[in-house]
């Protein structure tokens, strides 16, 4: 008796500890993620498990190109996942197919995004200025994708972080710096 109540004890001793390593890690620095849904094939599809790294934004601000996990402005029971288009004072048009955004320094340029592929088009027209700590941003299926075109802008407090690590399907296994996905202009 003596023996499985040390065992217990020593059971639940390892499960504080174990909880007291993870559950700041999981708060503050990496968070798991399934994609659901369609909104960012090609590159993500549905139950696609990532690790979305919360640290950079405490440091910096989200560039454009990366692949963002944030809660829903509308409802923040929900997680998104999309790539950032548009950065805080920019303008962001979508017009005829295309995107284009006006910089803060007032330069105009028109997206070239290679992750997409040479035949993607962005259907719908939308036109938004963005304000302080506000980001615009795009699913890669334009197609089906519910974003930025249909309700605003993203604010940053809502943003959990930037998706660094696909661990599933394992075939598809990869880590994301942002050299591989930013857009040229």
């Amino acid at each position: 008796m003596k023996n499985i109540l040390s065992e217990v004890g020593h059971f639940f001793f390892l499960l504080v500890i174990s909880l007291a390593i993870v559950l700041p890690i999981r708060a503050f620095v990496v968070q798991p993620f399934l994609v659901k849904g369609g909104s960012m094939i090609p590159n993500f599809h549905s139950y696609d498990y990532l690790f979305v790294e919360r640290v950079s934004y405490y440091f910096r601000q989200p560039q454009r190109g990366e692949v963002i996990v944030f809660r829903f402005p509308h409802d923040e029971r929900e997680y998104f996942i999309k790539r950032v288009i548009g950065l805080p004072g920019e303008r962001v048009s979508v017009h005829s197919g295309k995107v284009s955004v006006t910089t803060t320094q007032n330069k105009q340029i028109q997206l070239k995004e290679p992750y997409l592929g040479p035949a993607v088009i962005t259907p719908g027209e939308s036109e938004i200025t963005l304000r302080e700590n506000e980001y615009f941003v795009l699913g890669d299926n334009r197609g089906e994708s519910y974003d930025s075109r249909h309700w605003g802008a993203v604010p940053k407090n809502d943003i959990v972080g930037k998706v660094f690590l696909r661990v599933w399907p394992p075939a598809k296994a990869q880590a994301f710096f942002g050299e591989t996905y930013e857009p040229s202009y």
